[in-house]
């Protein structure tokens, strides 16, 4: 084995979840930081478990209270068009026939 080309080993290499010691296992760092092990993962807890290290949760709570105070007042470019492109096409309904008749 050619010397110091391979990284040192520590034998205690400190595991950490939430700023707490887990364990101690070998590895090439001092220090190992985790969010999910064994001990507190759903699978082997039984517990459910919500991992939200984005504040996700938080943004979609926020705008789901937004839209629980809309009115619904502003409009979409699309609805807009659509409603004016309606405004003058008559709502009753007319036959093939009687529109033929109309154009001659």
């Amino acid at each position: 084995m050619k010397k110091g080309i391979h990284p040192k080993w520590n034998k205690n290499a400190k595991v950490i979840l939430n700023g707490k010691e887990i364990m101690s296992i070998g590895s090439t760092r001092d220090e190992l930081s985790v969010e999910i092990w064994s001990g507190n993962h759903p699978f082997y807890t039984g517990k459910e478990m919500l991992v939200d290290t984005d504040n996700l949760v938080d943004k979609f709570n926020k705008k789901i209270e937004a839209s629980k105070s809309f009115t619904g007042k502003v409009r979409s470019k699309k609805a807009k068009r659509a409603r004016k492109s309606t405004s003058g096409v008559r709502t009753e309904s007319v036959s093939l026939k009687d529109m033929m008749k109309s154009l001659q």
